[in-house]
């Protein structure tokens, strides 16, 4: 039978998120029930919330970093049983049969993959719903084993802002000795600043403000270069192996292209519009750079960055949050007033029901 959930839902584009109640699938043969302990907020919830990029369905319970404790597995479960803490990432379906999916790649599924929220279940058809909600029913696939020892307050936006750094660093080959230049210095840049440096990379953030220097150097930075001082740009043309580009909106790449020695690569994390302004072909065809795109990672990956962050003690800074706060919290986070993720405590939705 299907399960009653409670959770936080946008029912339009230009509606706050209100609680809603709502069904959870009947769990299949393969399927971890999942009680909700933790769940970061991405900007990527907004921007789906919002219809930005003109794929929503509502209404739509956001969130796709998510923690919790088993309470229930299917009888073909063979990895997790009751009491496990698991979490779930930005994906909860794929194919499963094509090349990429068959090469733990997911991201890149043929078919498209099943999004965590706002995705048709290619089983039965009905609208996914995150991880703003009090449990989650998903496929044993698409579900990592937290590890041992890791604060898993702040490690629920390892699962989106985690991965999608450390996939590109670990694809491109980042590799101790690397110059590593991380653009941005928000909940994905400073995981990238973070994981970078663990890799053993000479690490150099770049940033419009001068006020995040210090900041940048805490979080690991080596060096750091302010992108709107041409004198500081221009000191470090052609001295980069890799550009981490954590961006969302539109910018201009071609700074940071020169500042890329022959054969170095700029990697897109955080921009899914258009390139505006055009990139220069002179800028790659010159010296021989690469410009590439990278999507959060498949599942071994997901699992291998909690394994190496819990290994080498890296967390993402958290502020945390009860989910009453969450509409104040996303206008704060569109206003960048956030170090770095804001992680909702869903104690905080039972306290609320029961009251």
């Amino acid at each position: 039978m299907s399960t009653p959930a409670k959770g936080y839902a946008a029912h339009s584009a230009e509606t706050p998120l209100a609680p809603w109640s709502f069904e959870r699938r009947t769990p299949r043969p393969d399927d971890v029930s999942i009680e909700i302990m933790y769940c970061g907020v991405c900007h990527s919830d907004l921007h789906f919330a919002r219809d930005d990029w003109g794929m929503a369905a509502y209404p739509v319970v956001p969130g796709h970093e998510i923690v919790g404790r088993v309470t229930a597995v299917g009888d073909d479960v063979t990895k997790y049983k009751a009491g496990d803490i698991v979490g779930v990432g930005c994906m909860v379906d794929s194919c499963r049969q094509c090349n990429s999916c068959s090469s733990g790649l997911e991201q890149y599924c043929a078919e498209g993959f099943t999004m965590t929220y706002g995705s048709p279940d290619r089983h039965d058809n009905t609208l996914t719903q995150g991880g703003y909600s009090d449990s989650v029913v998903v496929s044993e696939r698409f579900v990592v084993r937290m590890p041992e020892g890791i604060d898993l307050k702040s490690a629920a936006p390892l699962l989106c802002a985690g991965i999608t750094t450390y996939s590109p660093l670990k694809h491109y080959g980042v590799k101790p000795g690397d110059k590593v230049g991380v653009i941005g210095m928000g909940g994905l840049g400073h995981m990238g600043v973070k994981l970078a440096s663990a890799l053993g990379a000479e690490v150099t953030l770049f940033t419009r403000s001068e006020s995040k220097v210090a900041e940048a150097k805490e979080q690991g930075a080596d060096h750091v270069v302010i992108s709107t001082d041409d004198e500081q740009m221009a000191a470090i043309t052609e001295t980069f192996d890799f550009m981490l580009d954590t961006v969302p909106v539109q910018h201009d790449i071609n700074p940071y292209l020169n500042a890329l020695k022959p054969d170095g690569t700029h990697i897109l994390v955080g921009l899914l519009e258009p390139i505006d302004p055009a990139v220069s072909g002179a800028n790659l065809v010159f010296r021989r750079r690469v410009l590439a795109g990278s999507l959060i990672g498949g599942m071994p990956e997901t699992q291998e960055v909690l394994e190496f962050c819990a290994e080498h003690g890296i967390t993402c800074d958290v502020e945390m949050i009860n989910i009453d706060q969450i509409n104040e919290a996303w206008d704060r986070m569109q206003k960048g007033d956030v170090r770095y993720r804001f992680v909702i405590d869903m104690a905080s939705i039972k306290e609320e029901n029961a009251a």
